[in-house]
Protein backbone atom coordinates (compact mmCIF):
# COMPACT_ATOMS: atom_id res chain seq x y z
CA UNK A 1 0.00 0.00 0.00
CA UNK A 2 1.99 3.29 -0.98
CA UNK A 3 1.43 7.00 0.40
CA UNK A 4 -0.97 7.33 -2.33
CA UNK A 5 -3.31 4.77 -1.89
CA UNK A 6 -5.64 5.24 0.77
CA UNK A 7 -8.17 2.26 0.95
CA UNK A 8 -8.91 0.11 3.66
CA UNK A 9 -6.35 -1.67 5.53
CA UNK A 10 -6.60 -5.08 6.32
CA UNK A 11 -3.17 -5.60 7.96
CA UNK A 12 -0.32 -3.40 9.30
CA UNK A 13 3.57 -4.30 9.10
CA UNK A 14 4.92 -3.50 12.45
CA UNK A 15 7.92 -1.68 11.56
CA UNK A 16 9.78 -3.32 15.41
CA UNK A 17 13.13 -1.37 16.66
CA UNK A 18 15.13 -1.42 14.21
CA UNK A 19 15.41 -2.63 10.38
CA UNK A 20 19.23 -3.60 10.16
CA UNK A 21 19.41 -7.20 10.19
CA UNK A 22 22.66 -7.12 12.20
CA UNK A 23 20.92 -5.67 15.11
CA UNK A 24 18.31 -8.47 15.00
CA UNK A 25 19.90 -10.82 17.65
CA UNK A 26 21.27 -8.48 19.95
CA UNK A 27 17.78 -6.68 19.66
CA UNK A 28 15.65 -10.40 20.08
CA UNK A 29 18.08 -11.02 22.99
CA UNK A 30 17.64 -7.40 24.81
CA UNK A 31 13.70 -8.01 24.61
CA UNK A 32 13.71 -11.49 25.76
CA UNK A 33 15.97 -10.40 28.63
CA UNK A 34 13.30 -7.69 29.67
CA UNK A 35 10.40 -9.66 29.26
CA UNK A 36 11.71 -12.65 31.44
CA UNK A 37 13.20 -10.18 33.90
CA UNK A 38 9.81 -8.20 34.05
CA UNK A 39 7.36 -11.50 34.35
CA UNK A 40 10.69 -13.03 37.01
CA UNK A 41 10.59 -9.69 38.71
CA UNK A 42 6.37 -9.37 39.33
CA UNK A 43 5.61 -12.74 39.22
CA UNK A 44 7.99 -13.21 42.77
CA UNK A 45 6.02 -9.94 44.03
CA UNK A 46 2.82 -11.69 43.62
CA UNK A 47 4.02 -14.77 45.01
CA UNK A 48 5.29 -13.56 48.21
CA UNK A 49 2.08 -10.92 48.59
CA UNK A 50 0.12 -14.16 47.81
CA UNK A 51 1.87 -16.47 50.47
CA UNK A 52 3.26 -14.40 52.99
CA UNK A 53 0.48 -13.49 55.44
CA UNK A 54 2.70 -10.57 56.90
CA UNK A 55 2.04 -9.06 53.79
CA UNK A 56 -1.64 -9.41 54.07
CA UNK A 57 -2.12 -5.59 54.20
CA UNK A 58 -3.60 -3.32 51.99
CA UNK A 59 -0.49 -1.78 50.60
CA UNK A 60 0.59 -5.16 49.36
CA UNK A 61 -2.91 -5.96 47.87
CA UNK A 62 -2.44 -3.09 45.52
CA UNK A 63 1.35 -4.04 45.24
CA UNK A 64 -0.11 -7.32 43.57
CA UNK A 65 -2.36 -5.35 41.32
CA UNK A 66 0.16 -3.09 40.22
CA UNK A 67 2.58 -6.37 39.41
CA UNK A 68 -0.43 -8.31 37.07
CA UNK A 69 -0.49 -4.79 35.29
CA UNK A 70 3.01 -4.87 34.48
CA UNK A 71 3.30 -8.34 33.61
CA UNK A 72 0.33 -8.29 31.40
CA UNK A 73 1.49 -4.46 29.59
CA UNK A 74 4.87 -6.54 29.01
CA UNK A 75 3.48 -9.23 27.02
CA UNK A 76 1.08 -7.10 24.94
CA UNK A 77 3.60 -5.12 23.74
CA UNK A 78 6.48 -7.06 23.83
CA UNK A 79 5.04 -10.12 22.44
CA UNK A 80 5.26 -9.00 18.51
CA UNK A 81 8.71 -7.96 18.72
CA UNK A 82 9.66 -11.60 20.33
CA UNK A 83 7.50 -13.73 17.44
CA UNK A 84 8.52 -11.85 14.60
CA UNK A 85 12.47 -12.47 15.18
CA UNK A 86 11.04 -16.56 15.83
CA UNK A 87 8.48 -16.63 13.04
CA UNK A 88 9.84 -14.10 10.56
CA UNK A 89 6.26 -12.55 10.11
CA UNK A 90 5.85 -8.96 11.76
CA UNK A 91 2.33 -8.52 9.95
CA UNK A 92 -0.64 -7.75 12.31
CA UNK A 93 -4.20 -7.56 11.14
CA UNK A 94 -6.03 -4.73 11.66
CA UNK A 95 -8.66 -5.76 14.24
CA UNK A 96 -5.37 -7.45 16.01
CA UNK A 97 -3.72 -4.34 16.19
CA UNK A 98 -6.76 -2.28 17.18
CA UNK A 99 -7.68 -4.72 19.85
CA UNK A 100 -3.80 -4.47 21.26
CA UNK A 101 -4.06 -0.97 21.13
CA UNK A 102 -7.59 -1.51 23.28
CA UNK A 103 -5.48 -4.04 25.94
CA UNK A 104 -2.58 -1.53 26.35
CA UNK A 105 -4.79 1.97 26.91
CA UNK A 106 -7.27 0.02 29.13
CA UNK A 107 -4.09 -1.46 31.49
CA UNK A 108 -2.27 2.15 31.17
CA UNK A 109 -5.59 3.47 32.40
CA UNK A 110 -5.86 0.71 35.12
CA UNK A 111 -1.86 1.67 36.44
CA UNK A 112 -2.44 4.96 36.58
CA UNK A 113 -5.66 4.47 38.69
CA UNK A 114 -3.75 1.57 40.99
CA UNK A 115 -0.95 4.17 41.88
CA UNK A 116 -3.82 6.23 42.85
CA UNK A 117 -5.41 3.83 45.22
CA UNK A 118 -1.95 2.93 46.66
CA UNK A 119 -1.38 7.21 47.18
CA UNK A 120 -4.73 6.96 49.18
CA UNK A 121 -3.29 3.97 51.14
CA UNK A 122 -0.26 5.81 52.18
CA UNK A 123 -2.57 9.51 53.01
CA UNK A 124 -4.45 7.19 55.27
CA UNK A 125 -1.72 5.05 57.05
CA UNK A 126 0.62 8.23 57.61
CA UNK A 127 -2.31 10.98 58.38
CA UNK A 128 -5.02 8.91 60.02
CA UNK A 129 -3.03 6.28 61.37
CA UNK A 130 -5.29 5.32 64.44
CA UNK A 131 -8.28 4.59 61.75
CA UNK A 132 -6.20 2.80 59.19
CA UNK A 133 -7.25 -0.94 59.68
CA UNK A 134 -11.00 0.37 59.83
CA UNK A 135 -10.86 2.90 57.00
CA UNK A 136 -9.11 0.56 54.37
CA UNK A 137 -10.32 -2.85 55.15
CA UNK A 138 -10.82 -5.66 53.16
CA UNK A 139 -14.27 -4.72 51.33
CA UNK A 140 -12.76 -0.80 50.77
CA UNK A 141 -9.76 -2.76 48.87
CA UNK A 142 -11.58 -5.06 46.78
CA UNK A 143 -13.44 -1.81 45.64
CA UNK A 144 -11.21 0.47 44.77
CA UNK A 145 -9.29 -2.58 43.12
CA UNK A 146 -12.68 -3.29 41.00
CA UNK A 147 -13.17 0.42 40.24
CA UNK A 148 -9.87 0.59 39.03
CA UNK A 149 -9.79 -2.63 37.10
CA UNK A 150 -13.39 -1.57 35.75
CA UNK A 151 -13.01 2.35 35.03
CA UNK A 152 -10.09 1.91 32.95
CA UNK A 153 -11.66 -0.35 30.63
CA UNK A 154 -14.61 1.67 30.00
CA UNK A 155 -12.44 5.09 29.77
CA UNK A 156 -10.76 3.02 26.75
CA UNK A 157 -13.88 1.54 24.96
CA UNK A 158 -14.81 4.86 23.15
CA UNK A 159 -11.54 5.13 21.83
CA UNK A 160 -11.66 1.18 20.49
CA UNK A 161 -15.40 2.29 18.69
CA UNK A 162 -13.98 5.52 17.27
CA UNK A 163 -10.74 3.45 15.83
CA UNK A 164 -13.14 0.76 14.39
CA UNK A 165 -14.46 3.71 12.16
CA UNK A 166 -11.18 4.39 10.30
CA UNK A 167 -11.80 3.63 6.70
CA UNK A 168 -8.53 4.32 5.20
CA UNK A 169 -4.65 4.75 6.15
CA UNK A 170 -2.04 6.11 3.81
CA UNK A 171 0.22 3.23 4.51
CA UNK A 172 0.43 -0.46 6.13
CA UNK A 173 4.04 0.33 7.97
CA UNK A 174 3.68 0.71 11.41
CA UNK A 175 6.22 3.07 12.72
CA UNK A 176 6.52 1.02 15.87
CA UNK A 177 7.50 -2.26 18.38
CA UNK A 178 3.63 -2.96 18.87
CA UNK A 179 0.38 -1.03 17.79
CA UNK A 180 -0.38 2.48 19.57
CA UNK A 181 -2.63 5.17 19.03
CA UNK A 182 -0.08 7.61 18.27
CA UNK A 183 1.14 6.12 15.34
CA UNK A 184 -1.70 4.79 13.63
CA UNK A 185 -3.50 7.94 14.08
CA UNK A 186 -0.63 9.15 12.27
CA UNK A 187 -1.36 7.14 9.27
CA UNK A 188 -5.40 7.34 9.20
CA UNK A 189 -6.34 9.51 6.23
CA UNK A 190 -10.25 9.44 8.04
CA UNK A 191 -11.22 12.53 10.12
CA UNK A 192 -9.43 11.79 13.70
CA UNK A 193 -11.27 15.36 15.24
CA UNK A 194 -13.48 13.32 17.26
CA UNK A 195 -10.80 10.87 18.59
CA UNK A 196 -8.66 13.68 19.34
CA UNK A 197 -11.13 15.32 21.28
CA UNK A 198 -11.46 12.27 23.63
CA UNK A 199 -8.13 12.08 24.23
CA UNK A 200 -7.71 15.34 25.04
CA UNK A 201 -10.70 15.83 27.33
CA UNK A 202 -10.85 12.03 29.11
CA UNK A 203 -7.54 10.52 27.99
CA UNK A 204 -5.46 14.23 29.07
CA UNK A 205 -7.77 14.80 31.53
CA UNK A 206 -10.23 12.53 33.01
CA UNK A 207 -7.56 9.66 32.42
CA UNK A 208 -4.46 10.77 33.26
CA UNK A 209 -4.14 14.39 34.99
CA UNK A 210 -7.60 13.55 37.38
CA UNK A 211 -5.11 10.34 39.28
CA UNK A 212 -2.25 12.84 38.85
CA UNK A 213 -4.18 15.49 41.17
CA UNK A 214 -5.79 12.95 43.35
CA UNK A 215 -2.20 11.56 43.43
CA UNK A 216 -0.43 15.05 44.22
CA UNK A 217 -3.19 16.12 46.42
CA UNK A 218 -2.50 12.83 48.72
CA UNK A 219 1.01 13.75 49.29
CA UNK A 220 0.60 17.21 49.84
CA UNK A 221 -1.36 16.19 52.88
CA UNK A 222 1.66 12.94 53.43
CA UNK A 223 4.50 15.59 53.57
CA UNK A 224 2.54 17.98 55.36
CA UNK A 225 1.98 15.78 58.39
CA UNK A 226 5.50 14.43 58.12
CA UNK A 227 7.13 17.86 58.43
CA UNK A 228 5.01 18.14 61.70
CA UNK A 229 6.65 15.04 62.88
CA UNK A 230 8.81 16.16 65.66
CA UNK A 231 10.97 12.89 65.58
CA UNK A 232 13.50 12.85 63.06
CA UNK A 233 13.55 9.17 62.96
CA UNK A 234 9.88 9.09 62.81
CA UNK A 235 10.35 11.33 60.00
CA UNK A 236 12.54 9.39 57.81
CA UNK A 237 10.53 6.08 58.72
CA UNK A 238 7.04 7.61 57.66
CA UNK A 239 8.85 8.78 54.14
CA UNK A 240 10.31 5.57 53.93
CA UNK A 241 6.84 3.76 53.82
CA UNK A 242 5.41 5.74 50.73
CA UNK A 243 8.87 6.56 48.95
CA UNK A 244 9.07 3.57 46.83
CA UNK A 245 5.58 4.33 45.20
CA UNK A 246 6.36 8.24 44.94
CA UNK A 247 9.38 7.28 43.09
CA UNK A 248 7.14 4.92 40.47
CA UNK A 249 5.15 7.62 40.37
CA UNK A 250 7.63 9.85 39.17
CA UNK A 251 9.12 7.81 36.66
CA UNK A 252 5.72 6.56 35.29
CA UNK A 253 4.04 10.63 34.74
CA UNK A 254 7.58 11.32 33.22
CA UNK A 255 7.12 8.78 30.73
CA UNK A 256 3.84 9.59 30.05
CA UNK A 257 4.76 13.09 29.10
CA UNK A 258 7.19 12.31 26.51
CA UNK A 259 4.85 9.70 25.27
CA UNK A 260 1.24 11.07 25.01
CA UNK A 261 1.13 14.61 26.11
CA UNK A 262 3.96 16.35 23.83
CA UNK A 263 2.45 18.30 21.16
CA UNK A 264 1.82 17.28 18.05
CA UNK A 265 4.56 19.39 16.24
CA UNK A 266 7.18 18.22 18.59
CA UNK A 267 5.97 14.24 18.15
CA UNK A 268 8.84 12.42 17.02
CA UNK A 269 7.69 8.56 16.17
CA UNK A 270 11.28 7.55 17.14
CA UNK A 271 11.12 9.36 20.46
CA UNK A 272 7.82 8.10 20.92
CA UNK A 273 9.21 4.68 20.37
CA UNK A 274 12.13 5.01 22.82
CA UNK A 275 9.39 6.36 25.57
CA UNK A 276 6.86 3.72 25.06
CA UNK A 277 10.21 1.25 25.27
CA UNK A 278 10.69 2.98 28.71
CA UNK A 279 6.90 2.61 29.37
CA UNK A 280 6.50 -0.70 28.85
CA UNK A 281 9.39 -2.90 29.35
CA UNK A 282 11.76 -0.76 31.67
CA UNK A 283 9.42 0.39 34.16
CA UNK A 284 8.06 -2.84 34.78
CA UNK A 285 11.53 -4.27 35.71
CA UNK A 286 11.53 -1.10 38.19
CA UNK A 287 8.57 -1.53 39.84
CA UNK A 288 9.59 -5.09 41.74
CA UNK A 289 13.54 -3.35 42.14
CA UNK A 290 12.48 -0.66 43.88
CA UNK A 291 9.48 -2.29 45.98
CA UNK A 292 11.77 -4.92 47.03
CA UNK A 293 15.08 -2.93 47.09
CA UNK A 294 13.60 -0.14 49.60
CA UNK A 295 11.13 -2.17 51.75
CA UNK A 296 12.14 -3.86 53.98
CA UNK A 297 8.76 -5.92 54.32
CA UNK A 298 9.36 -7.51 50.92
CA UNK A 299 12.97 -8.51 51.50
CA UNK A 300 11.94 -10.38 54.39
CA UNK A 301 9.57 -12.10 53.19
CA UNK A 302 12.08 -12.95 50.32
CA UNK A 303 14.53 -14.08 52.83
CA UNK A 304 11.72 -15.96 54.78
CA UNK A 305 10.91 -17.91 51.50
CA UNK A 306 14.66 -19.02 50.72
CA UNK A 307 15.18 -20.25 54.08
CA UNK A 308 11.81 -22.70 53.32
CA UNK A 309 13.16 -23.90 49.63
CA UNK A 310 16.55 -24.42 51.32
CA UNK A 311 15.08 -26.44 54.11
Amino acid sequence: MGQTNMTVATYFIIAGFSELPVLQLPIFLLVLLIYFLTVGGNSTILLLVCTDHRLHTPMYFFLANLSIVDISCSTITLHKALETFISGDNTVSLFGCLIQIFIYLSLLCDELLILTAMSYDRYVAICNPLQYHTVMNRKVCLLLASVCWTWGVIETIPIFIELLGFTCYTSCKLNHFFCDIVPLKKLSCSDTSILELYMLIVGMLIATFSPFLLTFISYVFIISTILRIRSSIERRKAFYTCSSHLTVVVLLYSSLIFQYVMPHSFVNLDLNKLSSLFNTALIPILNPLIYSLKNKDVKAAFRRKLKITTK
